[in-house]
């Protein structure tokens, strides 16, 4: 047994040497890290084809192992342990990896990138079922089971169950579109996938003990479901019943079953017969779930296996071993026994109908088995397998077929259906014909690559089916590689072609079909090589000649020989005239009889179209006929060749000149010498002549053609060359002529070019005059409209002197209106005043009339009195006098304080005024050409303000003296009719106001003077203090607009030399264009 250690390697081989055929395990792969520490392999899974599979190790590490190709290599590197493994069914090169974190990833294996990461579970995934189509997969853990689409990698549905019942396995039914769910409680339900619609429940059996449900195993045709756990029994289902058919009893040694697969086989179609029970004591035995026979079984307690995998095509298994490696098992090995000689029946079956008990269905297998001799490699796995006992009949052994079939059943189901099912009838032909299914020796037939006789096969026979195209070649290679006479024979291709069609996706079946019916059904047909085979030729026309001599005479009368009639037939083996269900229903009936049948069915198909060959008469109609498809009872004609098998005379019949059918040998094929070999090796060595003439013709020929080839060229170059100077020669001609002209045109340019530069200069000196006088035009409406501004801000301000007057005035008044109101009030109050003191007065006359009465005894006293009197009234007087004096001496002092406020302001108003006055004396000199127009416009608006001014003026002027003269008539005098009166009005106010302070007695003075004035507006100090602040800022005024008359005269005359400047200087340019 090989070994193979993957190791840190990427890629490489699976085995460095060939295994053995009839080796069983075909190699171990293991992988050691670093200090040679075993990395055990978790998981296998399979592809869609069967030559490939995956296998994911605890360090997450997942190669492809390609046993076909052997090769291996490194696929993904995924950082943690896997625990399910599928492939993709509808892209072939992505595969789905479960992982220990609860994800499923998608892989591509030929890029090696992420297509897609799917999260959902909350437990290990320990199933992923792909549907049929690939668009859908199954992902199944403890508590939930969910559904995907692998289109779009999104959650389709999700199946939640109770907590109490865990979930063993969800999967697909293949070729439907049924999910089959498995629970904890032995339940199985199916349902549709579309709809989640439960379709039915499997029936589970109440009586004895309860199994556990753990391993499940479908067949390929989706027909049948066994199932087994904690017990050595399993149950089997139909599916299309869904009745429990059968319970089976494994061995004692079987006490737990941990997993089941299916054997699949090339020719039963789907419904596998074979079943493996792997168990507790790692040992995977395999059994027939019909005959409940054990074939055979792998592993041992040493070697015990933990998980299988089973190839799709049914060549290999994969193992995972207790220790971590992987087993590479081939089936045909393991089966090689078993294929030739039938094993004995061990179980026991007890009969009853689907209703009854239990016992009634229930099987036993029994282990009786021969075990081998112990190899002398002590880890070559043991496989046991049943030998069948000694005792059968000669008879029977010669009836007996392999895989437990009887020729003479099949020959009466034959002769009964006139066909054997579609279904099986591969599975039968193999049986039939006894096919040994050498692979060492056919290998070694492919392994010398193409016959070089069969290298332009697709020129002489082309195909459209590349593949059925490279079968072809590949079968016929390896018929010229086992004989030499199968690579001269020209009409081989026409023999093989509707096998190879057949056995397209088995090449050693058909290698193996092909080279038995050359055997067995094509004997003697290479004695006149290479002509065609006349004795056989001959033994047809005497079978024809007996059973129908008129239709003979016929063949003869018309010059057709058996060459035509009988020859096509054979050569294509009737693959040209018949259907492909007629030909499969024929060869049914050829491979059941004896070699010979295959004659009378010629002689058959010519009597059966006895009617239409009559009525030819020319060759090329019967070389028509027997090349192409007639209107043909298939079944008509087989009952002929029956008919004709059974009663031609022994004397013609060529069971005398066949031998008996003789199937291949096994392990090497048989040598096929029945032909004239020198003829052979005389073609063949004139063919290597004419294949080493044709290769020197070949080469010659290719010499000669490089040389004429090369000639051309040269010739073609010279050609070219002698073309090319003389195009040269034109165009150097030509192009000079072009100079020439091109120089005309470039003068007469340049001419005009001058012209057009005086023009663009004249233009240029016309457009900068413009641009200058736009400019100064510009500058002149920007000077213009700042005077206009200035005009409207000296406007502005002059309107707002006016408003500060009026509303100046307007205080005044209603200053003069308080005054004259507290005036009245104080008049009134004097008055009031008056009347009180005359009362008191003409009372103390009153009084002092009655003392004068009563004193004019003491004349002496009262003249002394009246003098003292006239005294006091000299010093009441003199005192009112000082009093008017000191008010006065106030309000002028009260004047002059109000005139220094104004004189103030004024002053300010005279520096605004300069200010305003440098600001407009540098606008004046930008806008010096706009004052030229604006001037006579601008002074007479001066001229007209100055004598609105001058009118005003005039009015204040009389308004001011007309209120000074008011004031001077108005003022108070002392006379004797006031003085009463103002002692009085002094007494009365000394008297009311004796105790107050000097304030006080200042204020009362100065009204006491306003009531003396009877002025409607208001002093005559404050209008002179109003008239002179208006008589400065008039005469600043008017030597303001002096100076800017005079520095508008200058900038006109500054801005006329200019203009006439430049209008001199544009006459001068003009004058020099």
């Amino acid at each position: 047994m090989e070994m193979m250690d993957v190791g840190n390697k990427e890629e490489g081989k699976v085995w460095h040497r060939k295994p053995i055929p009839g080796k069983c395990v075909l190699v171990t792969v293991v992988r050691t890290a670093q200090q040679s520490k075993t990395v055990r392999f978790l998981h296998v899974a399979f592809d869609t084809i069967g030559d490939s599979f995956l296998a994911g190790d605890h360090h997450g590490n997942i190669y492809l192992l390609d046993i076909s190709r052997n090769r291996f290599r490194l696929v993904q590197k995924t950082g943690q342990a896997c625990t399910a493994l599928a492939f993709s069914l509808r892209r072939t090169t992505e595969f789905l990896v479960a992982l220990a974190d609860y994800t499923i990833k998608c892989f591509d294996k030929d890029t090696k990138q992420l297509v897609s990461w799917m999260r959902g579970h909350e437990g290990a995934v320990s199933s992923i079922s792909v549907h049929s189509s690939g668009r859908y997969a199954i992902t199944t853990s403890s508590d939930t089971a969910q559904l995907w689409d692998l289109d779009t990698f999104q959650r389709k549905r999700k199946l939640n169950i109770r907590q109490s019942v865990g979930i063993q396995k969800v999967f697909f039914l293949p070729l439907s579109n049924t999910i089959l769910s498995c629970f904890s409680d032995d339940s199985i339900f199916a349902w549709e996938s579309d709809t989640l619609f439960c379709k039915y429940q499997l029936p589970v059996p109440d009586s004895g003990p309860r199994i556990f449900y753990k391993a499940f195993a479908i067949t390929r045709d989706g027909k049948s479901l066994a199932a087994g756990g904690r017990s050595n029994l399993l149950h089997l289902w139909c599916l299309d019943s869904q009745q429990l058919v059968r319970v089976i009893q494994m061995p004692a040694q079987v006490r737990t079953v941990r997993q089941l697969e299916f054997l699949p086989d090339s020719f039963d179609g789907g419904a596998s017969q074979i079943l493996g029970v792997l168990s507790q004591d790692g040992m995977m035995r395999f059994i027939n779930i019909h005959t409940c026979k054990l074939l055979f079984h792998m592993g041992s307690v040493d070697e015990a296996i933990t998980t299988v995998a089973v190839g799709p095509n049914g060549r290999h298994i994969a193992a995972i071993m207790d220790n971590g490696s992987i087993n590479i098992y081939s089936v045909q090995s393991l089966k090689q026994e078993l294929n030739k000689l039938p094993p004995s029946r061990v179980a026991v079956v007890s009969g009853g109908e689907a209703d009854q008990d239990l016992s009634n269905i229930k099987m036993k297998v029994r282990s009786e088995v021969v075990q081998r001799p112990a190899r002398s490699s002590g880890r070559r796995t043991q496989v046991k397998i049943l030998r069948p006992p000694a005792g059968s009949s000669a008879e029977e052994k010669e009836n007996e077929l392999p895989a437990g079939l009887n020729k003479k059943r099949l020959v009466a189901l034959l002769k009964a259906f006139g066909e054997f099912p579609a279904k099986y009838r591969m599975f039968v032909w193999r049986s039939l014909l006894c096919l040994p299914e050498n692979h060492a020796a056919y290998s070694s037939l492919t392994d010398k690559g193409l016959h070089s006789a069969f290298l332009t096969l697709h020129d002489k026979y082309p195909i459209k089916s590349h593949k059925l195209q490279r079968g072809l070649q590949r079968l016929l290679s390896a018929l010229g590689h086992w004989a030499a006479i199968f690579a001269e024979v020209e009409y081989l291709p026409l023999v093989a072609f509707p096998f190879v069609k057949l056995f397209q996706n088995n090449p050693i079946l058909c290698f193996e079909v092909v080279a038995t019916v050359i055997v067995n059904w094509c004997q003697h047909w290479f004695e006149y090589f290479p002509n065609p085979p006349l004795n056989i030729l001959s033994m047809v026309e005497n079978i024809l000649a007996h059973h129908d001599k008129e239709l003979l005479q016929h063949l003869v009368d018309c010059g057709i020989t058996s060459q035509l009639y009988v020859w096509p037939l054979l050569e294509t083996l009737f693959s040209e005239v018949l259907t492909r269900d007629e030909w499969l229903r024929l060869f049914d009936n050829i491979f059941s009889n004896h070699p010979s049948f295959l004659l009378m069915a010629c002689v058959a198909y010519v009597i059966s179209c006895r009617e239409p060959l009559l009525l030819c008469s020319q060759k090329k109609d019967f070389e028509y006929f027997f090349h192409h498809r007639n209107n043909l009872d298939v079944g008509a004609m087989i009952k002929e060749a029956y008919r004709i098998m059974g009663s031609t005379p022994s004397d013609i019949h060529p069971r005398t000149m066949l031998s008996e059918f003789t199937p291949l040998t096994s392990g090497q094929y048989p040598i096929f010498n029945q032909y004239p070999e020198f003829i052979v090796e005389y073609h063949s060595r004139e063919r290597e002549r004419i294949r080493l003439q044709e290769r020197e013709y070949l080469k010659e020929r290719q010499e000669l053609s490089a040389m004429r080839v090369d000639f051309v060229r040269r010739q073609t170059e010279e050609r070219a060359y002698y073309a090319q100077q003389e195009l040269l020669q034109k165009a150097e001609e030509h192009r000079r002529n072009i100079l020439a002209q091109e120089e005309e045109k470039l003068a007469q340019q340049r001419t005009k070019l001058a012209a057009m530069k005086r023009e663009l200069k004249v233009k240029e000196l016309h457009l900068l005059d413009a641009t200058r006088r736009r400019f100064l035009q510009h500058q002149q409406e920007l000077r213009a409209s700042h005077i206009q501004r200035l005009d409207q801000e000296i406007n502005r301000k002059m309107n707002l002197r006016e408003q500060e007057t009026v509303s100046a005035v307007q205080d005044l008044e209603v200053r003069q209106m308080e005054l004259e109101l507290q005036r009245k009030r104080l008049e009134q109050d004097l008055l009031k005043e008056q009347e009180r003191v005359g009362r008191e007065v003409e009372k103390g006359v009153q009084l002092k009339m009655r003392e004068a009465d009563r004193a004019d005894e003491t004349y002496s006293e009262l003249l002394h009195g009246a003098e003292s009197n006239l005294q006091t009234q000299a010093l009441e007087e003199s005192l009112a006098e000082a009093y008017q004096l000191g008010l006065e001496s106030d309000w002028q002092r009260d004047v002059l304080e109000r005139l220094q406020r104004v004189d103030a302001g004024q002053e300010r108003k005279r520096e605004r005024l300069a200010e305003l006055q440098r600001q407009t004396l540098a606008e004046e000199e930008r806008l010096s050409h706009t004052v030229r127009e604006v001037a006579g416009r601008k002074w007479d608006e001066v001229t007209s303000s100055r004598a609105e001014l001058q009118e005003q003026r005039l009015t204040w002027s009389t308004a001011d003296t007309e209120g000074e003269r008011q004031r001077r008539s108005l003022s108070p005098t002392p006379g004797p009719l006031h003085r009463p009166a103002a002692s009085v009005a002094a007494k009365g106010v000394n008297t009311a106001i004796g105790g107050s302070s000097a304030p006080t007695q200042r204020q009362e003075r100065a009204n006491m003077v306003c009531l003396n004035s009877t002025s409607p507006s208001g002093s005559s100090s404050t209008n002179f203090s109003l008239d002179r602040g208006r008589a400065h800022l008039d005469s600043s005024e008017r030597e303001l607009l002096k100076e800017i008359r005079e520095l508008r005269q200058k900038l006109a005359a500054r801005a006329k030399e200019a203009s006439s400047a430049s209008s001199q200087s544009v006459h001068t340019l003009s004058s020099v264009s």
